[in-house]
């Protein structure tokens, strides 16, 4: 999760070649792949930031509850989407409207993501029509978030966003309302 964050934060700034090592370090040494200690040789560049991406402000969610223009996913387990628990926020539940899909639903049983067939008719199903670029990804404080919009992207459904500062911020409102359940 924190590798797609990464990723998430050098396309936000404006780097266009960004990867992810699919299944991690411990995937690519269980396959015997060189490995190394010693520092790469690198050339000495300027980078030079541009306007970050469009992200997903409350104010825009907020907005939403009234004209559903967005749907809102929700990358958090089920149990904090519901409320059913809250071990990190002080208010529990979910933005209302939000569908739920834990970012671990991006995931084989061996910690790599699916294919890119299977996530597209995942996230297919999820979107019922819905065209990419009208997802707004949450979470509890806009890492896991960074997962589904990185699955997104594998599953060749490119252009959502993020609300980066998902449910911590939408509750340091009292005003905003907050949904429990389903």
């Amino acid at each position: 999760m924190w590798a797609s964050r990464l990723w998430w934060l050098l396309r936000w700034l404006g780097h266009e070649v960004v990867a992810v090592l699919d299944g991690g370090i411990d995937k690519w040494m269980r396959e015997s792949r060189p490995v190394t200690r010693d520092p790469p040789s690198v050339r000495p560049a300027t980078f030079v930031p541009r306007t970050p991406a469009a992200v997903a402000s409350a104010a825009e969610i907020l907005d939403n509850l009234g004209t559903h223009s967005l749907k809102v996913i929700d990358a958090r387990a089920a149990e904090r989407f519901r409320g059913d628990v809250e071990p990190i926020d002080p208010v529990a539940g979910h933005i209302p409207g939000a569908l739920n899909r834990p970012y671990s639903a991006n995931l084989s049983s061996e910690g790599t993501f699916k294919s890119a067939a299977r996530l597209r008719e995942e996230f297919s199903e999820l979107l019922d029509g819905t065209a990419p670029a009208s997802v707004v990804h949450q979470c509890g404080s806009g890492v896991t978030a960074c997962h589904n919009v990185l699955a997104m992207a594998v599953a060749d459904l490119p252009g959502s966003r993020l609300y980066p500062g998902s449910w911590s911020e939408w509750i340091a409102v009292p005003t905003r309302p907050v949904a429990r359940g389903e």
